[in-house]
């Protein structure tokens, strides 16, 4: 008998094979890996140079001659081609993968950049607002972590990319305002094109193309990327609408004072540092719009000068910082996400009441903490659940959906935010936001959701 039918040459086969496969799944898990930290390095990157430019576009504008009703349409734009560009931006991942999704978004920011760079006239600028409809680095980002992520893993790998956010926000907003005080309003906006540049070629580097079965491929090719009513179709998965609407309804009073309060700010004919900080959000991330509502509030209605208003911003940095990096994936590990997110809502309508209470700066500061770590929860928390609930080819499309959300909810915020404020004042928002927030509470607690609960291990 040969040696290699004989059981010793059979077991040394299988050893070799045993061995052959530990070193493949070890060299896969490095690649996986590195296929992360590319995507958080993509989105910390973006999320920096957005900053950057976003406390430079009020000067801009200011001096091209736009007035503040100017600026207000040219934010609307932005929020309606982020509204519509998000779950397209999905489906497009969904169809030709997460490598020419995000190389996408960013060959998108690079032409937003570059239009920027060159925007001496009016109509220039507001063209280049057109390149936002695919900047959805955060998105792809997500859609990235999500294929690449067990579920049980799903809501901690999620929570890092506030790490990214905070970095982006701390070192975004200061050197931006530094750069262009030094060497003027036009340098950050070529940083922002350099930068973008880099981060399309780290994508189409180190972002690997689809990797999913040819089968759910073709499930999501036999329609176009604009097919309204696949994009519909997302969101008849059981429990998939329940979730959503919580998302969207959560924070909807928080929008509501970001929008009275951009209402009552004066036109003037030079940029405030009121206008520095707390314009230009509008469509981008809903952690961002906080963030910035609170400088506002800190300016309008406590009267801090512009170096108390950055230690504060910083201050709100660190936080989210800390509890996307390190808070949630610890409370992913001890408890189910729906139980998460009943204490996220539960938070929620406690912020409101001290919302409606605060009185003082420190109030304000102590409020502040529960309210970055229930909006962080939330949105961690209801982006892994979606993403779960519906089948991996599809994925794209929902975190798509889900980034809409903000958009979706900044064309109806003026309108009531106006009328809330007219009637009942500024406490008003407050004691929305506790009202809704309990009637959310405790329909999660009665009801009987389909989706399956998990924690991480």
């Amino acid at each position: 008998m040969s040696g290699k039918n004989s059981p010793e040459g059979e077991e040394g086969a299988g050893r070799m094979k045993s061995e052959s496969w530990g070193q493949s799944n070890a060299v896969g898990e490095v690649r996986r890996g590195q296929v992360i930290l590319a995507a958080y390095l993509i989105v910390t990157l973006e999320l920096t140079f957005l900053f950057m430019q976003f406390g430079v576009m009020p000067y801009l504008a200011k001096n091209l001659g736009l007035d503040s009703v100017g600026f207000g349409y040219l934010q609307t734009i932005f929020g309606v081609l982020q509204l519509v560009g998000g779950p397209v931006f999905g489906r497009f991942a969904d169809q030709f993968g997460n490598r020419a999704a995000l190389t996408l978004s960013c060959a998108s920011a690079s032409a937003f950049f570059l239009l920027l760079s060159i925007s001496t006239s009016i109509p220039i600028l507001f063209l280049s607002r057109l390149p936002s409809v695919f900047m959805h680095g955060l998105p792809g980002a997500q859609k990235v972590i999500t294929d690449l992520t067990a579920p049980s893993e799903r809501a901690a790998a999620l929570g890092r990319l506030g790490l990214c956010f905070g970095v982006g926000i701390i070192i975004g907003s200061a050197l931006g305002g530094v750069i262009s005080t030094k060497f003027g309003v036009f340098v950050p906006m070529y940083l922002g094109l350099v930068g973008s540049l880099i981060n399309t070629i780290i994508s189409i580097v180190w972002i690997p193309s689809p990797a999913k079965p040819k089968s759910e491929q073709r499930k999501t090719e036999n329609s176009s990327v604009f097919s309204v009513r696949e994009i519909l179709r997302v969101m008849k998965f059981p429990g998939v609408m329940e979730i959503f609407l919580v998302k969207v309804l959560s924070g909807l009073p928080i929008v509501h004072t970001w929008h009275w309060l951009r209402s009552m700010m004066p036109a003037g004919p030079a940029p405030t540092t009121r206008e520095r900080t707390g314009t230009s959000m509008d469509g981008w991330l809903a952690q961002s719009l906080f963030l910035i509502m609170f400088s506002i509030i800190s300016i309008e209605f406590f009267g801090l000068e512009a170096v108390e208003s950055g230690y504060l911003m910083s201050y709100f940095g660190v936080l989210q910082m800390v509890v996307q990096g390190l808070v949630i994936g610890k409370l992913t590990s001890l408890c189910t996400e729906q139980t998460l997110l009943k204490l996220s809502i539960f938070i929620f309508a406690g912020v409101g009441l001290g919302m409606a209470l605060m009185k003082t700066i420190w109030h304000y500061c102590i409020i502040v903490v529960p309210l970055v770590f229930a909006f962080n929860v939330q949105g961690t928390i209801t982006d892994s659940i979606l993403t779960k609930a519906v089948p991996s080819s599809d994925t794209g499309t929902m975190l798509g959906i889900c980034a809409s959300v903000q958009p979706l909810t900044r064309t109806v915020g003026p309108t009531l935010g106006v009328i809330l404020y007219k009637h009942y004042g500024v406490s008003s928002f407050g004691y929305l936001q506790l009202i809704v927030n309990l009637g959310l509470f405790v329909y999660l607690l009665k009801s009987k959701n389909p989706l399956r609960e998990t924690k991480s291990h």
